[in-house]
């Protein structure tokens, strides 16, 4: 699903060529299966697979030559091994959340990075997706004041198939979709000097419900919540309230006008948002860092590693019963 999703933006423009795809699923690979998405627009799957190279194995793609950027979307447990190959051949890699299933890899991945010729940047998209980028510039220029609380959720009935009903592969909702939303906090407050956590397994053996409050010195309340264990046919539900010294901030993205603002004596505004989603607008940063040979700042291989580390405290606080501090 996030392999279409990458095709389709790249196929829409005019600076960059695929030259290449590859997929160990010949069904996949020749088009006939495709994934669907759970945001409309996600995965269209207008790119032509027959009008490139494939390959059926990643790292036979790795090797060729004429490929300057690899896009990683691959099974989790996959991640580091494939994205080291990318960048021990100097290629440019943008890799999949999470940037590996365990922070032990993932920092070693970021280590790696350091030393290649090829940038590597997670792709984490609500970081640019619209709404979550126009509140992260209120966040920082204050037009509203200092932030009071943020509650950010994300919350759907399970998305089925094989990977992500086994949990030692995908980790469970905390770590496959819930990592958006511990970013996030980090993102826009900086990392958190601790975490509560509560939440429960009943589908791949790892966490598939959470609820965390993330500890920060100035902000009293920031939570989160992410969920695949909603009842079936439950809608993907993407929201967040912040409530400001002088306003509030509601977005959801099921409701016709998705962003809407609070302010004291006035009605509530609707506010104009970017079109489109994240994805195109992540891959259009991290080309422009590769034209401009500047390494990524808006999400780094390190923001990743530590999105990671966050996700395994939280799990262990839930495991525990007690607050796990962010070492």
């Amino acid at each position: 699903m996030m392999g279409n999703s990458h095709l389709d933006v790249y196929s829409h423009r005019s600076d960059v060529e695929v030259v290449a795809v590859s997929d160990s699923d010949p069904a996949r690979l020749s088009g006939e299966e495709k994934a669907a998405g759970n945001i409309e627009g996600q995965a269209a799957g207008s790119f032509d697979l027959h009008s490139v190279m494939r390959f059926d194995e990643g790292m036979d793609l790795i090797n060729f030559e004429d490929i300057d950027l690899v896009d990683i979307c691959l099974p989790t447990p996959l991640h580091y091994d494939y994205a080291c190959a990318g960048l021990k051949c100097g290629k440019h890699v943008l890799l999949e959340k999470p940037l590996a299933r365990t922070a032990d890899k993932a920092f070693a991945l970021a280590q790696l990075s350091q030393t290649s010729s090829g940038f590597l940047m997670p792709a984490m998209c609500i970081r640019f997706w619209p709404g979550w980028s126009w509140l992260q510039r209120k966040i920082e220029d204050q037009e509203f004041g200092k932030v009071r609380s943020a509650h950010f959720r994300r919350v759907a009935s399970h998305p089925g198939g094989p990977f992500y009903s086994d949990g030692q592969a995908c980790g469970g909702a905390i770590m496959d979709l819930h990592i958006h939303d511990s970013d996030i906090t980090q993102f826009y407050f900086g990392r958190p000097k601790s975490v509560q956590s509560f939440g429960y397994s009943c589908i791949t053996g790892e966490i598939d419900h959470i609820f965390t409050r993330y500890e920060f010195e100035d902000i009293p309340l920031v939570t989160a919540e992410g969920s695949w264990s909603m009842v079936e046919g439950f809608p993907f539900t993407m929201q967040y309230t912040v409530n400001f010294e002088n306003a509030a901030a509601d977005f959801d993205l099921n409701r016709k006008d998705q962003l809407l603002l609070y302010r004291k004596g006035r009605e509530p505004e609707s506010v104009a948002l970017l079109p489109g989603m994240g994805y195109e607008y992540e891959i259009d940063y991290f080309l422009d860092c590769i034209k401009r040979g500047r390494q990524p700042r808006m999400v780094t291989a390190e923001d990743g590693a530590w999105a990671v580390k966050i996700i395994e405290a939280e799990s262990a606080s839930i495991k525990t019963g007690h607050a796990v501090s962010i070492e």
